[in-house]
């Protein structure tokens, strides 16, 4: 008879103690481990195997530098031993098109910022994991689209590559709690849309405020927070602003 215990392994439990680090130790990640993590991204699945992603590693320090201010101020862009921006890049499509003399012409279609979207997260995913079944900590930085001409100039891409995401990776230096999940009735539905999801919601608040309290920003209730963020566009206060300037002069100029 076979155990009631949860079956799971190695990977499943790096995934399941995955949280954000922001301190890290002044210890440099080895280049075979590097070359781990981005091969983990690399071998991630995409689209028709486009392969829409490319990662750029920022080792200049003043770039960091600068780069931590135009995402928000976030420092752990510096401390970090390692910071990669995630593209979604669709140049080397445009590539392949001239090399078979075939004109591009999908940059119209909203579709391909799904596409580009979806492939650079699950490619950041495989990273993160990667990363962590190492002994090394992530925190992804959404912030880089606060300010994305300017990541655009800084990082020389080309049209039809944008930033999606950063990733700082190190060795933690300290071990913060995991933020909790909603429960699975709320994100798990069968067959269709569950018509009301508030008792899982109401119930998921008291374990987010108890579980965030001492924390910066913390101590909330989950809706309370969510409901303030999105309350307005949030690029209202300059934050995001510039996603729109951003595609059209990166290629994307119809259909958004």
């Amino acid at each position: 008879m076979k155990s009631k215990e949860k079956i799971t392994n190695v990977v499943v439990e790096t995934m399941l103690s995955h949280r954000s680090f922001r301190k890290y130790l002044d210890q440099p990640i080895s280049k075979d481990d590097l070359d781990t993590i981005i091969q983990s991204a690399q071998a991630a699945p995409s689209w028709v195997n486009g392969q829409h992603v490319t990662i750029i590693s920022i080792k200049d320090p003043e770039k960091r530098k600068k780069m931590a201010e135009l995402a928000g101020n976030q420092k752990y862009i510096i401390e970090a031993p390692v910071f990669l921006v995630f593209c979604a890049d669709f140049h080397r499509i445009q590539v392949a098109c001239e090399m078979e003399g075939i004109e591009f012409k999908a940059a119209v279609n909203p579709d391909l910022l799904l596409v580009g979207a979806v492939d650079v997260g699950i490619s950041l995913s495989s990273a993160i994991t990667a990363a962590e079944s190492l002994g090394l900590g992530t925190v992804p930085i959404g912030g880089i689209r606060r300010s994305p001409l300017e990541f655009i100039e800084l990082l020389k891409l080309p049209e039809y590559v944008i930033p999606v995401s950063g990733l700082c990776i190190g060795y933690p230096s300290e071990t913060p709690d995991i933020t909790p999940r909603l429960p699975k009735a709320a994100i798990l539905h069968e067959d269709q849309y569950k018509e009301n999801i508030q008792e899982e919601i109401k119930e998921f608040n008291e374990i987010h405020s108890d579980a965030t309290k001492g924390r910066t920003s913390g101590g909330s209730t989950w809706t309370k927070r969510m409901a303030n963020f999105y309350k307005d566009p949030y690029y209202v206060n300059d934050s995001y602003k510039d996603v729109g300037k951003m595609l059209k002069q990166q290629g994307f100029r119809k259909g958004y």
